[in-house]
């Protein structure tokens, strides 16, 4: 197998940046001033690219926010902009450098052995204990990148951008920190050109749409669904991955206020979750037909459709395995969320009182955040004993203390 032609990495940060193609590239660079043509832009991505001129430099780097040698570029020392090391081998920052030897040909199968327990002990281990470890194995995938070749690379390159893929999902999910975790996905995705992995291209794409998705700019959630869409045809993707898109940009048209669409997104998923003729990607592991229905019920809850968003949520509830302690705390919150929403604040109470029970020993930023929902719409009774009782756990020790470990 050979190396991926062309510069993934510069391919990647012109995605993530939210430049869906080369021209539209080329036309942000001459709102700066800056003309270079289209032809130009594609030497960017090409093979060997040239390292442009010193205002193209610059530009670049703003437009892009990355250094230059994260685009693949061959920098000279001084040859700046903030030149601050290689996004997938990162300069030793001790007083000596000492190139890695050449790895055997089970160096890739033995870094994705890593990943993969990192993947398993995800839903079990507290975010704040495994993301270090997680931080510090993606370091060393982008060490051992350049001193590998042929199929190793690739299944190092794949195993790398799983690795990214997982940090910045503890970063957005469990710890809440967004800007970080999209400098963790640009680099998944530009480990997963360099492995040049569509569908695991198209992955971390739509975990992208989700940062602009919760923050309510659906313009821009939406481009990113489009890349990832298009990643996905790309490698042909199963059903069970179609409907798991479908949910993502269903999440995000719901948070952004668009029910209609979403629900309709989520009918679609239906149709074809259960589609499995091609094999799903062992390292797709957050998503199954119970999940898509968690999306349902949050979406029917956010529609007002409350009687639905309960029937759903239950479901939900009763078809979580012993290890989806994560996903039933945001189950909890929501089926919270219905109750309060139907005038049973007793009821919405003690759904979160169950969730913070879970959340002390399995912590999640975002159960955590569906329970304060719960807690913001009970503010009319927060006189009422169960809503002290309520409060006595929200703000408990336990509570506090894990939401600032994190």
């Amino acid at each position: 197998m050979t190396r991926p032609t062309g510069n993934p990495r510069f391919r990647a940060a012109r995605l993530a940046a939210g430049y869906q193609t080369q021209q539209a590239l080329v036309d942000a660079l001459a709102g700066r001033g800056i003309h270079i043509g289209l032809r130009q832009a594609r030497r960017y991505e090409a093979d060997n690219p040239p390292l442009p001129q010193p205002d193209v430099r610059q530009a670049l780097v703003d437009l892009l926010g990355r250094p230059l040698d994260e685009l693949g570029f061959n920098v000279p020392p001084g040859s700046g902009p903030q030149v601050t090391g290689s996004l997938l081998a990162p300069v030793n920052r001790g007083p000596l450098h000492t190139p890695n030897a050449p790895q055997p040909a089970t160096a890739g199968a033995d870094f994705l052995a890593v990943t993969r327990a990192h993947r398993r002990l995800y839903w079990t281990v507290a975010p704040a204990t495994l993301h270090p470890a997680v931080a510090a194995h993606a370091t060393l995938g982008g060490q051992l990148l350049d001193a590998t070749t042929g199929r190793t690379r690739q299944t190092l390159a794949a195993a790398l951008a799983e690795s990214y893929l997982l940090a910045g999902r503890i970063e957005f999910f469990d710890l809440r920190e967004p800007a970080r975790a999209s400098d963790t996905w640009v680099r998944a995705l530009q480990a997963a050109g360099e492995a040049d992995d569509a569908l695991l291209g198209s992955a971390v794409l739509a975990h992208m749409a989700f940062i602009p998705g919760w923050a309510g700019r659906r313009e821009a959630a939406t481009e990113r669904m489009v890349a990832a869409r298009t990643y996905a045809r790309r490698a042909q993707a199963p059903g069970y991955f179609v409907a798991w898109l479908d949910a993502v940009e269903a999440e995000c048209a719901t948070l952004c206020g668009d029910t209609r669409t979403a629900l309709n997104l989520i009918a679609h998923g239906e149709t074809v979750v259960d589609d499995t003729a091609t094999p799903t990607p062992e390292w797709m592991d957050w998503f199954s037909g119970i999940r898509l229905a968690a999306f349902k019920g949050n979406t029917q809850l956010k529609a007002g459709h409350l009687p639905q968003a309960r029937e759903t949520l239950l479901s939900v509830l009763d078809g979580l395995t012993a290890d989806d302690d994560k996903q039933r705390t945001v189950i909890l919150g929501d089926l919270g969320a219905v109750e309060a929403a139907a005038g049973r604040p007793e009821a919405a109470a003690a759904y979160a009182l169950r969730a913070l029970e879970l959340l002390e020993v399995h912590w999640y930023a975002t159960g955590l955040e569906r329970v304060r929902e719960v807690r913001r719409a009970l503010g009319p009774w927060e006189h009422e004993q169960y809503v002290r009782d309520l409060d006595d756990r929200l703000y408990g020790w336990g509570a506090v203390v894990s939401a600032l470990a994190c």
